[in-house]
């Protein structure tokens, strides 16, 4: 009889399924204080839907992405643990969803507000795009774009993020 998907699963039944050694959870707690299983009577431990999806991710990222542990930590650090969740059940959207909320995140930590050009009256600003009547009445000091060239702004944005984190790592693993 197999369990709910619900159910908890002891450290033998998450080794199994991973097709990893029970030490090598074990270890994997020292290395990611994300990873806290419910600890019973013994120091017998019970891992929960979310822990297994977590774990599912660490070994996806290790073993089949060619990450380091330091690698993953830094991967955890810089987008979260529903990251590494995401990647553990193959939740593509989600993990298409948090990138992108990281990268809107970067965005706007290169371009914030105040850094952006005072109107030089004759309606022109930033890139030397026209504010539009609505955003001079509101005081908006940010131009609108069309659609399109909003999106290629954007892809061109996420292109040079996605270029720079390969940069760092590259740097990292040197």
């Amino acid at each position: 009889m197999s369990k709910s998907p619900d159910a908890f699963r002891t450290i033998s039944e998450v080794a199994e399924m991973l097709d990893l050694p029970q030490h090598v959870l074990r270890f994997w707690e020292t290395r990611f204080t994300q990873i806290k299983p419910m600890k019973r009577g013994g120091g017998r431990r019970y891992y929960r839907p979310a822990d297994v999806d977590f774990l599912k991710g660490i070994k996806h990222l290790l073993y089949e992405r060619g990450y380091t542990i330091k690698g993953v930590q830094k991967l955890l650090k810089e987008n979260g643990t529903a990251f590494v969740s995401a990647v553990g059940s193959g939740d593509v959207k989600a993990v298409e969803e948090i990138m992108r909320k990281q990268q809107v995140e970067q965005v706007n930590d290169l371009f914030p507000e105040d850094i952006l050009p005072e109107d030089t009256g004759n309606g022109r600003t930033f890139f030397g795009l026209l504010k539009t009547d609505e955003d001079k009445a509101a005081g908006n000091r940010r131009s609108k774009l069309s659609k399109d060239n909003s999106t290629l702004l954007q892809e061109t944005l996420f292109e040079l993020i996605e270029c720079k984190r390969l940069l760092d790592r590259a740097r990292t693993e040197i």
